[in-house]
């Protein structure tokens, strides 16, 4: 099998040991005291436990810790750009369904001095809150159109490696697309049964739990990390009614 067929690591390897080797060799050659080189080289042997210590517990920890942190600095800034660009406005029209509106404001109306005990509580409050979603209310044509016009921006965040390991995010995607799907197969969503009406209310509740779950994660990432972006987005806020993005 030709050379160039081997493996390069394999070939390094061998080099390397060989050049060990004729580098001992010379030096017994010059100084002829093979006891000289067995002390020399018991040592080195001696130190490769530590040096092995040394690269795999401590050293590839830190580059494991470094490459965590790299991977969720980019994953925070898909959702963060999955927020801008799609989340907001469909955190609207997903309220507009929900007939217990105004309670549910009261959980989410963010202030730029919230705490993390704030927001632990407002975690809390919005996953024992009673959820009133109807889709019989106008609105389920206009989240269709949006729905259907960014379905390809969907399909592109469920492509992305970084949001792999992120189960809760990837799972709100799917949620965010089963409507998609659910509403881009009835040409008349103003002309719908009952029951049918009642099992998109289900897949809209499903997703819009999921939804304010995750921006409200996202908007303590943001206060903690970027706080001139957490400004913004406390007020654009979508549960607030008297949001404005310019500063009184």
């Amino acid at each position: 099998m030709p050379l160039k067929r081997f493996n390069w690591r394999i070939i390094f390897g061998i080099s390397l040991s060989l050049l060990s080797a004729l580098l001992y060799f010379l030096h017994y050659t010059i100084f002829r005291d093979a006891r000289h080189i067995f002390i020399y080289l018991l040592g080195d042997i001696a130190f490769i436990p530590v040096q092995v210590l040394l690269v795999t517990l401590i050293i590839d920890q830190l580059l494991k810790v470094r490459e965590k942190r790299i991977m969720l600095k980019k994953m925070n800034m898909v959702i963060g750009v999955f927020f801008s660009e799609v989340g907001v406005a469909l955190l609207k029209h997903f309220s507009n369904f929900d007939h217990n509106l105004d309670k549910l404001r009261g959980h989410l109306i963010l202030a730029d001095d919230w705490s993390g005990r704030q927001f632990l509580n407002a975690k809390k409050q919005i996953k024992d809150f009673d959820y009133g979603i109807e889709s019989k209310k106008d609105g389920l044509e206009l989240l269709r159109s949006f729905l259907i016009q960014e379905r390809m921006f969907l399909l592109g965040l469920l492509e992305n490696p970084n949001l792999l390991e992120h189960e809760s995010f990837t799972e709100l995607l799917w949620a965010v697309f089963h409507v998609a799907e659910e509403l881009a197969y009835r040409v008349d969503v103003k002309r719908l049964t009952d029951p049918d009406y009642a099992h998109l209310s289900g897949d809209i509740k499903r997703a819009y739990v999921l939804l304010i779950t995750e921006w409200l994660a996202y908007m303590q990432h943001l206060k903690g990390e970027y706080p001139y972006l957490f400004s913004l987005a406390v007020r654009i806020n979508p549960f607030n009614p008297h949001a404005s993005p310019e500063i009184k």
